[in-house]
């Protein structure tokens, strides 16, 4: 790297803050190793853009356990603004920073990722802002994870949002790879050249050739190397080469070069500055407090700022974050106890008790039961807070310190219960072996065995791990059948995702299981109702699962049932489509998307998103559909989950689009193959058929939808059985379907519903020779005209074209296939569309060339919000959904109103259900309306 591509890369830095000043928002992430002049690059364009608000914000190694400590440096000097915040992000916000205890939240990450955006948006209002983190590979992931979700949403806001990372780090997750994705820059070693000269320029005594060559080679370019070597050399070393080290990497010489000149200073001021690396938030105030309780003078820092190891002014600065590294590991096992307890005697219990606390654990010498107990209690508030993270390191740290080793043994579990759900299964296991070693009681070892189960089930999802939870819930049914009912429902519900790839004894062995657990006590809870309709469902048969899925799904949408579940909204969704439940299906996907958002429940938002595209796909709202279907993607990155393709997928088959449809069926079957996810590959060979179907080629959907229907046979039973039945009719094969249809016809018949009645009368038309076929015709079409299922009422309208067409009716035909094809037109099914055109071409008839509606070119985000505002929501609520500013709200309606040549939002209510505009005040009205 020259001095010249230095300075691009110095530009690049600058037009990222220029963004920010001129309103457009910037977000820009520095990798490079050590001492490779990352903060020093900022630095020098933060100091060229004087007109900007500059915040600071360090990650350090010590503080990485512990949740939002990053995110409290960067938005302390931001509080002023928290009022103008919407009330949840505000209050998710207070409870990250430590500022409000408030009720516990699950999984706030989201509401706390948002409040960020604004919070910075609101701050820059008065003046453009620049957030500058350095050292993100040492940030907690709490605070990552709200960093890497707001770098995505400050598009058009004058923040600039400037990541300093060491990639040399062993840093690794799904963190980094939301961050991979953002805009970057990558700083090199600079050329051999420009070295010589930034050595010559900073050495001034005499220096060996030979020597120079040397230190060249072994700073490999790295300038805080060559400015620092030889600075720990006399002169006559530089003058001929006598007693210059060998360092293994550039790393290990600068430690070496910083740990030499630490050791010439006085011992107090070595004190001193072990004292500010481990006070990490930077407070001038609090380390010279804690100075006073080790009883060090008051210039004891003065000889480390000659030194230039770190300044002290409005904040404590290191020079280079490998200096504080170096300090801290640099003092014995003794001092920095007693540097940590000095720490915690001058921290405020009543503001800052985590940190207190932590200091604590890191001054104690061996078992404290009362350090132990404060760190369980650190816990307790870090969960309140979303950092589970944060709350598995201060139960680690209890179990170690807690001196009884009975309550030491049920620590090590609760520490490994909460380090499974950070997302650590490994650690989890490591806590666990520890805890099974100990002093557990019966019901705890029972319980051990259980998250042991779980753990498994986590990395592998296989149908080994799922025989696991099955061996797990039964063992601890007889010390706790509450958990054991729990287990053994999750290890329906994973046997029911396995599918194909599990025993087929499996679910009965389960249903065995459950039925041996003693009744619960109580009313039923609406997720045990459903997953015992589930069960029924399997081993029974619709029939007999109809009413325990019935009364599952009528509690889980009951009005006054207070907060709705996460997990008993997604149980609810299956379960109406199990029930053939339209109006249940729209609203639970609709109420479950909803709930979703309203508490930040993150890691939920995929699977809600991808119910409730389904219900838009149902409906034959394709463009709505995959503007949810894009976010989730988004989230899933976010997350570092696997994508939801088989939505994707699903939208792309029905839309015709083969080249799409080819490619996600491609990776999503070596994605659902790899985990043994036999329904995600049934959902996959379903859209396959829809494609194929649409194409007119039958054979190969009959060849497809084969193995889905006849080892699946209790999955997709509104999708599945349908598109088998008419792949065997086309392809003369309707000997095949018999079996099929009465299956669909048990399944329709156990309920009533025009959506499974319409369903039945089609397929059953399929195979009925003859006159007959036509009542079955005729009544799919009066039943489906009845719901929302608008796809499927054109296929109804498509089959009794065709075969009118074939019973040479040609003018019935006519009317039957124009139908169809003005609908499919208009929906954006391009194979089914091109079906019919043949069709009524075949009758002599020619069609008009219609086309296939066609996106208006509103992006994802447009969409939704031309939707909300069409729906009546003022800039402000359209701001609090969807986790933006009013001002960004007012910006997309403003390309909106471009794009669709309108100028009011009186305009946008009053337009029709335009292509790519979502329909209009639906999701705010009736349920007969939610898509």
């Amino acid at each position: 790297m020259t001095l010249l591509g230095r300075v691009r890369e110095l530009a690049v830095v600058v037009n990222v803050l220029r963004a920010a000043g001129e309103g457009r928002g910037g977000v820009l992430v520095v990798r490079g190793p050590a001492g490779i002049g990352k903060s020093a690059l900022v630095t020098a364009a933060v100091e060229a853009a004087p007109h900007l608000h500059v915040l600071h914000a360090t990650g350090t190694e010590f503080e990485a356990d512990l949740a939002f400590a990053g995110l409290h440096q960067l938005c302390l000097p931001l509080l002023e603004h928290l009022d103008e915040l919407p009330g949840p992000q505000a209050g998710a916000l207070r409870r990250a920073l430590g500022l409000d205890a408030g009720p516990e939240q699950v999984d706030p990450g989201l509401l706390v990722g948002a409040g960020l955006v604004n919070l910075l948006r609101a701050a820059a209002r008065a003046r453009p802002l620049v957030c500058v983190v350095d050292d993100v590979q040492w940030l907690d992931p709490a605070s990552t994870g709200a960093l890497a979700f707001a770098a995505r949403r400050l598009e058009g806001a004058p923040v600039a949002l400037v990541l300093v990372v060491r990639d040399d780090a062993g840093w690794g997750g799904p963190v980094q790879d939301a961050l991979e994705r953002l805009p970057g820059v990558r700083l090199e070693g600079l050329a051999e050249e420009d070295a010589r000269r930034l050595l010559d320029a900073e050495v001034r005594a005499p220096l060996d050739p030979r020597v120079r060559d040397r230190i060249i080679a072994e700073a490999r370019g790295n300038p805080l190397a060559l400015v620092e070597l030889p600075r720990t050399f006399g002169p006559a070393e530089l003058a001929g080469g006598y007693g210059l080290p060998s360092a293994d990497s550039v790393r290990s010489a600068l430690e070496a070069s910083f740990r030499r000149r630490l050791a010439l200073l006085p011992p107090a001021s070595r004190s001193f500055a072990t004292l500010a690396a481990a006070e990490t938030t930077g407070d001038p105030d609090l380390v010279r407090r804690a100075a006073g309780v080790l009883g060090l003078p008051a210039d004891a820092g003065a000889p480390v700022e000659t030194a230039e190891l770190l300044s002290v002014g409005a904040r404590v600065r290191f020079r280079h974050p490998l200096v504080r590294s170096v300090v801290y590991h640099a003092a014995g096992l003794a001092d920095r106890r007693a540097i940590h307890r000095a720490l915690a005697a001058a921290t405020d219990p009543s503001t800052d008790p985590d940190r207190r606390a932590w200091h604590l654990a890191a001054a104690a010498a061996g078992p404290d039961e009362h350090v132990a107990a404060e760190l369980v209690r650190c816990a307790g508030r870090a969960q309140a807070r979303g950092g589970v993270a944060a709350a598995a390191a201060f139960l680690d740290r209890a179990a170690v310190l807690t001196p009884d080793p009975v309550e030491r043994a049920g620590r090590l579990l609760a520490a490994a219960e909460t380090t499974r759900a950070a997302g650590a299964p490994e650690a989890a296991l490591e806590l666990l072996t520890a805890a099974e070693a100990g002093d557990l009681d019966p019901v705890q070892r029972a319980l051990a065995g259980v998250l042991r189960a779980r753990t498994g089930f986590d990395q592998r999802r296989d149908a080994a791990a799922v025989e696991a939870l099955l061996a797990a819930g039964r063992s601890v049914a007889p010390v706790a059948p509450g958990t054991a009912r729990d287990v053994l429902l999750e290890a329906f519900a994973a046997a029911t995702y396995t599918g194909r790839f599990a025993d087929p004894g499996l679910v009965p062995r389960i249903a065995t299981a459950l039925r041996s657990l003693p009744v619960s006590v109580g009313p039923r809870r609406p997720a045990e109702l459903l997953h015992d309709g589930f069960l029924s469902l399997a081993v029974h048969g619709p029939a007999a699962a109809a009413p325990l899925l019935r009364a599952g799904v009528e509690e889980c949408l009951r009005h006054d049932a207070g907060p709705l579940r996460n997990g008993s909204l997604w149980l609810a969704c299956s379960g109406a489509q199990s029930l053939w439940d339209e109006e249940a299906f729209l609203e639970a996907s609709e109420r479950q998307l909803t709930e979703v958002r309203r508490t930040g429940a993150v890691a939920s938002l995929p699977i809600a998103l991808s119910y409730r595209a389904l219900a838009h796909v149902h409906a034959g709202r394709f463009d709505r559909a995959q503007a949810l279907v894009d976010e989730c993607h988004r989230v899933a990155a976010e997350l570092g989950a696997p994508p939801m393709r088989y939505v994707d997928v699903t939208v792309a088959a029905w839309r015709g689009d083969e080249a799409r449809t080819v490619e996600l069926l491609r990776a999503g079957t070596a994605d659902a193959t790899a985990r043994q996810e036999g329904r995600l590959l049934t959902a996959l060979e379903y859209a396959h058929t829809v494609l194929l179907t649409g194409r007119g080629r039958y054979a190969e959907a009959l060849e497809v939808c084969r193995v889905p229907v006849e080892r699946e046979p209790a999955t997709f039973l509104a999708w599945v059985p349908a598109e088998f039945i008419e792949a065997a009719a086309r392809s003369g094969r309707p000997e095949l379907a018999a079996p099929v249809l009465d299956r669909l016809r048990e399944s329709a018949e156990a309920v009533d519903s025009d959506w499974a009645a319409g369903i039945l009368a089609r397929s059953t038309a399929l195979v009925t020779p003859g006159r007959e076929a036509e009542e079955g015709y005729r009544a799919a079409v009066e039943h489906l005209t009845r719901t929302a299922a608008v796809p499927q009422l054109a296929r109804a309208h498509l089959l009794y074209g065709e075969w009118l067409r074939r019973e040479g009716r040609r003018g019935e035909a006519r009317k039957q296939l124009r139908t169809a094809l003005e609908r499919f037109s208009s929906l954006g099914a391009a194979g089914f569309a091109a079906r019919a055109a043949r069709e009524l071409a075949a009758t002599g008839e020619r069609a008009r060339s219609r086309g296939v509606a066609a996106p208006a070119g509103l992006t994802p985000q447009e969409l939704q919000v031309a939707r909300l505002v069409a729906g009546g929501a003022t800039s402000r609520e359209v701001a609090a959904e969807l986790f933006v500013s009013p001002r960004t709200v007012d910006a997309h309606l403003r390309a909106i109103f471009a794009k669709l040549g309108i100028t009011s939002r009186r305009q946008l209510r009053d337009l029709p259900d335009l292509p790519g505009l979502p329909g209009l005040p639906d999701e705010h009205r009736c349920v007969d309306e939610l898509v």
